[in-house]
């Protein structure tokens, strides 16, 4: 199966088929693979911002009917099926009563987090020592074939013509991120409509260093010539 895991803005698909698998997210996928067959029926999906733990997480919720909530939004225990985003926020009773209960139950708790469990503050020794048992996928962020396979992607998406040279631009220049990926592309876009001009490489500079301006995120020289 060809799928791509990312992170991304409202309006992008988070569909399976758009997971590509690679070196730095196959082990997180192979554990998702792996369910229901998770030590305690719980996993924590771990990654720095824009590696593709959002997508990944909405992936799994369809295959497990999951219920997804937000970790500082987490006031009470839920007796269900689970995903738990940003779930270093949640306070540490009610998410130690909702681990305890999915053990009770059955159920299964995807916890989404940028640090293993086990480097959360945790006061409550019992809620401690349930995070020490839970295994960690880790998300690293996309390496360079990665990141370009993520722009071709996004372009085709988009019906955009994108030539092979400013792919082989754009990906040393933007922040190593699915987001990023998808905004240099969607911003590439509505330049060449705007514009009324194909893609090139000096439309892609002039992108490029519109974002820069915008402090989206850093950009390495933009004016420089491939």
């Amino acid at each position: 199966m060809t799928q791509l895991l990312l992170d991304l803005p409202v309006g992008v698909r988070l569909d399976d088929g758009d997971f590509l698998v690679a070196d730095p997210n196959a082990r997180a996928m192979a554990w998702i693979e792996r369910w229901p067959d998770w030590p305690h029926r719980r996993l924590a999906l771990v990654g720095p911002a824009g590696s593709g733990k959002s997508h990944l997480a909405a992936i799994w919720a369809r295959r497990a009917d999951a219920v997804s909530v937000g970790g500082a939004a987490l006031s009470a225990p839920i007796d269900r099926t689970l995903v738990i985003d940003d779930a270093e926020r949640a306070a540490e009773r009610p998410l130690l009563h909702t681990l305890n209960l999915a053990a009770e139950s059955g159920h299964s708790v995807l916890l989404v987090s940028r640090e293993p469990p086990t480097r959360w503050p945790v006061a409550l020794a019992d809620l401690a020592s349930r995070l020490a048992t839970i295994v960690v996928a880790t998300l690293d962020p996309p390496d360079q074939t990665l990141l370009a396979a993520v722009l071709v992607k996004h372009a085709a998406d988009r019906q955009l013509a994108v030539p092979p040279a400013v792919i082989r631009y754009l990906e040393p220049r933007i922040e190593r991120s699915f987001a990023a990926a998808a905004a240099v592309i969607q911003a590439l876009d509505q330049a060449a409509v705007a514009r009324r001009r194909r893609v090139s490489l000096a439309l892609a500079r002039e992108v490029l260093a519109s974002l820069a301006a915008d402090r989206h995120y850093s950009v390495t020289d933009p004016s420089h010539q491939p």
